[in-house]
């Protein structure tokens, strides 16, 4: 492909001979042929050196000696560019043979159902869906459009999911969430889970994570949110829109997640905390409280990241701090 069609498909400006270009690949391993990407200050030197045909860089970028495409966002270009080389596979509509369809679900245009798949009674899934093997969708769940779940994805009874909803391999929506009551005795009561797991458009699930259900109202989801692996989604938690939820995150039951709030991973947020649009929690936060809107945090229990980043400085002086203190006090006591 030619670097200056990719230029016109991507929107950007190209610095430089135009050249084939037959692939995409990372800065330090980039080959000639291929094309690479600087987003990150920190790979910036490596752009001078890197063996790629050419780069897409930002449009202040310095100027290079390679080829250069020049646009406002490298990061979204580069992932758009990566599409022009990978063919995923595709699936043609069709419902194996072994899988399992029940006659009252109600399934839109041009299906693939693969093997060993169940979709069982009053289910409705819109229009160009993909079930891979062993996707199992309970009774009464309703699904958008291009619904695209990989092998041993499962939707439970009720739940709704919104159009281009993606479920990676394990990923479960609607299971029980975690709720008992103690007796008398001291024996715990499972709490019945009545409500649904409700996701919107755009949503995705990735592998082994776990949105469960609510025991009454709903846990939400909302749309363009991404669940990273092996994150869990309490009962009766509010997800707003277009957040990031990276892994091992984990949201105890009725937390509320506003807009555009990035989890790294490893953070845990404490029950009924509410967490404000556009938050950020740095990797391993443990967060007991509500975060207002905008705030950067970290460390357990969560503070500001710039009052966290004095602590930890202070406290990686802790030992020479603590000889100080002794030496002082050997002396007054002299």
């Amino acid at each position: 492909m030619k670097l200056s069609d990719i230029a016109s498909a991507l929107h950007a400006r190209l610095d430089g001979a135009d050249c084939e270009i037959t692939g995409v690949a990372g800065i330090e391993k980039a080959a000639a042929g291929q094309l690479t990407f600087v987003a990150n200050p920190k790979y910036a030197a490596a752009a001078k050196t890197t063996k790629a045909s050419a780069v897409i860089v930002d449009e202040a970028f310095p100027a290079l000696a390679t080829a250069t495409l020049r646009t406002k966002e490298p990061y979204l270009a580069f992932a758009r560019a990566i599409e022009f080389f990978y063919r995923p596979p595709q699936y043609a509509p069709g419902v194996h043979p072994t899988a399992v369809v029940h006659p009252s679900a109600r399934i839109g245009r041009d299906p693939h159902i693969g093997a060993y798949a169940v979709v069982m009674e009053n289910v409705e899934i819109g229009h160009d869906a993909v079930l891979l093997p062993h996707v199992v969708v309970y009774p009464g769940a309703r699904i958008g459009n291009q619904f695209f779940a990989h092998a041993h994805a499962v939707v439970r009874e009720h739940c709704r999911l919104g159009d281009g909803v993606i479920l990676q391999n394990g990923a479960v929506v609607g299971a029980d969430g975690f709720g008992f009551a103690p007796d008398l005795q001291k024996h715990w009561h499972k709490i019945v889970q009545s409500g649904p797991a409700v996701l919107g458009d755009a949503v995705e699930v990735q592998a082994n994570a776990c949105v469960d259900r609510a025991s009454i109202g709903e846990t939400r989801v909302g749309r363009g949110t991404k669940i990273d692996n092996l994150v869990q989604v309490g009962h009766g938690c509010e997800v707003g829109e277009d957040s990031l939820l990276c892994a091992q995150v984990g949201l105890a039951g009725s937390t509320e997640i506003g807009n555009h709030v990035i989890l790294a991973g490893q953070v845990g947020v404490a029950g009924h905390c509410k967490i404000g649009d556009g938050a950020v929690a740095t990797a391993q936060s443990g967060i007991p409280n509500d975060v207002e809107a905008g705030k950067m945090v970290s460390g357990y229990p969560a503070i500001e990241n710039r009052q966290w980043l004095r602590c930890v400085a202070v406290f990686n002086r802790l030992p020479e701090l603590a000889k100080a203190v002794r030496a002082r006090k050997g002396s007054d006591d002299e």
